[in-house]
C-alpha cells in the first residue's frame, strides 16, 4: 500500500509492516495505524510513522538492546486484550528521543506488539525504576557527522 510521509516521501509499504494501535499512542490517540520503516537489515533504531498523518513519526528500538534488564509486566487482562497467547508473540519497543548528546527511552511507556496480529498497545508502567527518559546510547560528534551526511 502507498503511504504519504514528510520525510521519506512516498512508500510503498507492505501488509505486513502495518501495525495497528487501536486506542492510538498516548497524545495522539486519534491516529491509529503505524507501519515500521527499517532503515538497514543491521539497525536498531527504526521509524514508526503514521500512516494517516505524514508528519507524524517517531524513533522506536528494542529496548533489550540497550537495557537487559528492562520487560514489561503484562497483566493476564492485557495478554487477553492483545490477544496474546504467548509473552514470546510480543515484540517490545520504546520511543527514542535525543537529549543533548544522549538517545533516551521511554521505557515507562513502552510499545508491546503482538507480532502475529500486527496490533499493539501504549503501556503505561507504574515502576518508578523506569523513566520517560531513560538514558540508551551516547552520540558522539563522528557519529552525528555520518547521520548528517547519509
Amino acid at each position: 500500500m502507498q503511504v504519504r510521509t514528510t520525510r521519506f516521501g512516498m512508500l510503498e509499504i507492505p501488509d505486513e509492516r502495518v501495525i495497528e494501535f487501536p486506542k492510538g499512542l498516548l497524545g495522539f490517540s486519534q491516529y491509529t495505524r503505524y507501519c515500521l520503516l527499517e532503515p538497514g537489515e543491521d539497525a536498531c533504531f527504526f521509524w514508526l510513522q503514521c500512516m494517516e498523518e505524514p508528519a507524524l513519526a517517531f524513533v522506536v528500538t528494542d529496548p533489550s538492546l540497550f537495557v537487559p534488564e528492562f520487560s514489561v509486566p503484562i497483566r493476564p487482562e492485557q495478554m487477553l486484550e492483545m490477544k496474546l497467547g504467548r509473552l514470546e508473540d510480543a515484540q517490545v519497543f520504546v520511543i527514542v528521543n535525543k537529549v543533548e548528546q544522549t538517545l533516551t527511552g521511554n521505557l515507562q511507556g513502552p510499545l508491546v506488539v503482538n507480532t502475529l496480529t500486527r496490533t499493539g498497545e501504549q503501556m503505561v508502567l507504574a515502576e518508578k525504576r523506569w523513566t520517560t527518559r531513560h538514558p540508551l546510547v551516547q552520540v558522539t560528534a563522528g557519529e552525528q557527522r555520518r547521520a548528517a551526511s547519509a
